[in-house]
């Protein structure tokens, strides 16, 4: 499988854990089973799921920052957690190239984006955000 597989996952569970008020284990477990991820990608699930929900309320005041005359909770559930991991990964973790974390966003909205504009209000607000935020420009 692959680190995207491995992010596609931790999306759903994010989603899980927004919309089904599941717990982060809750959902792990739910979207992890059955793929055949290697230890070091599974971990790599946990990983950005748990950091992404314990940095929650300061990536969402992030996010709401850069929304122009809308609300946080209005977005949709799928853009919502797309935005929620992609800015995790920029802003916690160095390792993953700001430019990789917006490309990975981006084709999951391409999957799952909730209109054709998905894509282009994604990468916006998260281009956006490493203009203006992100000393490791990429």
């Amino acid at each position: 499988m692959s680190r995207r597989s491995a992010r596609e996952a931790a999306f759903k569970a994010l989603f899980q854990i927004d919309i089904g008020n599941s717990t982060t284990e809750q959902a792990l477990r739910y979207n992890l089973h059955g793929l055949k991820l290697t230890e070091g990608e599974a971990r790599f699930s946990r990983e950005i799921v748990e950091g992404t929900h314990r940095h929650q309320p300061e990536l969402d005041r992030v996010i709401q920052k850069y929304l122009v005359h809308w609300e946080l909770q209005r977005l949709c559930a799928v853009d919502r957690n797309l935005l929620r991991l992609a800015l995790f990964e920029i802003l916690h973790r160095p390792d993953i190239p700001d430019a990789v974390a917006i490309n990975e966003s981006l084709e999951l909205a391409k999957k799952y984006g909730s209109s054709d504009d998905a894509v282009a209000f994604v990468n916006g607000l998260l281009d956006r955000v490493v203009a203006e935020n992100s000393p490791r420009h990429e």
